[in-house]
């Protein structure tokens, strides 16, 4: 289990970040990818989740982040723990 500490923060950067610009905590609520159940288009991995936040997909709107978050590649992390700990149950 992630740190509830580093989940919470995760989760106002989604808010802010990644949901106050394409994808929504709920499905169907956004052309954006919907993050939170088992289908991974770019890789489902927590490694390639981060890569594909950091260099982005190219010719889509998914832009590559890089290290720009408050915190650094840390923040991104903390994102990636926050949509595991919300995703629902994959088999």
């Amino acid at each position: 289990m992630a740190d509830p500490e580093a989940v919470a923060r995760g989760g106002a950067l989604f808010a802010g970040t990644c949901a106050g610009y394409c994808h929504s905590p709920l499905p169907g609520n956004s052309d954006a990818v919907f993050l939170f159940d088992c289908e991974w288009i770019h890789g489902g991995s927590d490694q390639e989740i981060f890569d594909t936040v950091t260099v982005g997909v190219p010719n889509t709107r998914m832009v590559g982040f890089g290290s720009n978050f408050p915190e650094g590649d840390d923040d991104l992390w903390k994102i990636i723990a926050f949509i595991r700990t919300n995703q629902q149950a994959c088999s």
